[in-house]
């Protein structure tokens, strides 16, 4: 009895074979085996429920089902001789029993999210994984992702999708960092108020360690600062960077990058390359880390300021660098320790700090005065007809050529802003044949009254 399977049906031929008569009895005695007529087959049970043949069963259901149909009244007992089973189950099925259900309902700990996680994943570019993360961040007894994914597609809360092949591309330790726009993502805070903004997304090729930053535009003066903030974070440079034609750092018509960048790149120490036109996926590392930016969307009316945002978006950047990355195996915060030591060193701060805030672009005129928000400011009168570069921060405007800083000036609500010393310069350079004294008397005269009129 030991080696009997309690799954298992055996024909008695069968068993007669290992067991002698005595051993049958005391087995029936014991087990509680039901011998029928039908003398080479018999059921067998441990624990008092009978197992029948599913193929007699069902023809015992359609012989019940046609005799109901024309009226006629079943045998019980003859019915259960020819199905080899009890007239009482004859009976049982003639009286509308189904038989057990196949699946059984159970509560789940997400039934309480339900109607919640279905508005969440309604939400344009939600996905799954993203919308997990943030119940998880709410509520850490919720499962694994395995248990909340079986949910939403029992729920069917969200369709699968096919996704199209691309071939797979890998580069050296410190060859390589992808970059992209995750664009025009808008979220409203708890108090219904409208965040529209951007992410800069980039990826070191080997590691995969990932790096986002907010940014409210997206012009060349915001690439390049994202970039810095991007190599200040990950402590170094890799060899090139690879985008597509961004175009506000690439000549569409020309199909290179613009002066500007290349100025740029050159100053960083980098080389910039382009992946080719409808072939985005050559840098599918960095795409594949902007679905990761669909995490954000279920905190939509979730916080209040954007300093919660930015935080919401470091925390998230976090998760994505700890989770195990599919491809590579292992976490890319784990991988980044190898691949940092391949990286070239950081130019000097002066260089990146030019780079770091938002910057814009004036032009000087002959005056040696250059416009910026309602006011003219002066520069030394060798910067005439050139242009400049201006940073605004805690209220004094920063003016820099070729990165080098020239000077500063207070912001002010004067009309004309002449610094002495600029001033002095140029009327030296006209009034050749005075004497110092003499300019310097005149320039503070004529600065006076321009500060007068500048003041009307």
């Amino acid at each position: 009895l030991k080696h009997i399977n309690q799954s298992h049906i055996l024909a008695g031929k069968d068993l007669l074979k290992i067991l002698d008569v005595n051993d049958t009895i005391r087995m029936y005695k014991k087990c509680n085996i039901k011998m029928h007529n039908f003398v080479h087959s018999f059921c067998y049970t441990f624990n008092g429920s009978w197992r029948y043949n599913m193929k007699e069963l069902n023809k015992l259901k359609q012989e019940l089902l046609i005799m109901k149909t024309n009226n006629i009244k079943p045998n019980y007992s003859e019915l259960a001789r020819l199905h080899n089973c009890d007239r009482r189950t004859v009976k049982k099925y003639d009286n509308g029993y189904e038989g057990k259900p196949t699946t059984r309902e159970k509560e789940s700990r997400l039934d309480k999210y339900k109607d919640e996680i279905k508005t969440k994943l309604e939400l344009p570019g939600a996905t799954i994984k993203g919308t997990y993360e943030f119940f998880k961040e709410k509520d850490n007894s919720i499962g694994n992702y395995s248990n909340f994914y079986k949910y939403t597609k029992n729920n069917n809360f969200k369709k699968n999708k096919n996704n199209s092949f691309h071939p797979r591309y890998e580069t050296e330790f410190g060859k390589q960092l992808q970059f992209d726009w995750k664009e025009d993502i808008k979220l409203f805070n708890k108090y219904g108020e409208l965040f529209e903004f951007n992410i800069f997304s980039s990826t070191l090729g080997a590691s995969r360690l990932h790096v986002f930053i907010y940014s409210k535009f997206k012009t060349r003066n915001d690439v390049q600062r994202c970039l810095v903030k991007t190599f200040k974070y990950i402590g170094g440079l890799p060899e090139e960077t690879l985008t597509d034609n961004m175009s506000s750092i690439v000549d569409t018509k020309k199909k290179e990058f613009y002066k500007e960048f290349k100025e740029f790149s050159k100053d960083i120490g980098f080389i910039p390359k382009k992946c080719k036109p409808r072939h985005a996926y050559t840098k599918g590392k960095d795409e594949s880390c902007n679905r990761f930016m669909n995490w954000l969307i279920p905190y939509n009316y979730e916080f209040e300021t954007e300093e919660d945002l930015i935080k919401i978006i470091e925390e998230i950047n976090l998760k994505v660098n700890k989770q195990t990355n599919e491809t590579i195996g292992v976490p890319p915060i784990m991988l980044f320790q190898k691949e940092k030591e391949y990286l070239k060193p950081l130019p000097n701060d002066k260089i990146l700090n030019s780079y770091l805030y938002d910057t814009v672009s004036a032009k000087v005129s002959n005056e040696s005065l250059f416009y910026y928000k309602g006011s003219k400011y002066s520069v030394p009168i060798k910067f005439i007809n050139h242009t400049v570069s201006l940073r605004e921060e805690d209220n004094k405007l920063y003016v820099y050529y070729n990165k080098d800083l020239i000077t500063m000036h207070n912001l002010s609500s004067n009309y004309i802003n002449y610094k002495e010393e600029h001033y002095n310069e140029g009327l030296k350079n006209i009034l050749k044949n005075k004497e110092q004294e003499e300019i310097d008397l005149i320039a503070r005269k004529n600065l006076d009254l321009i500060n007068k009129l500048s003041e009307v």
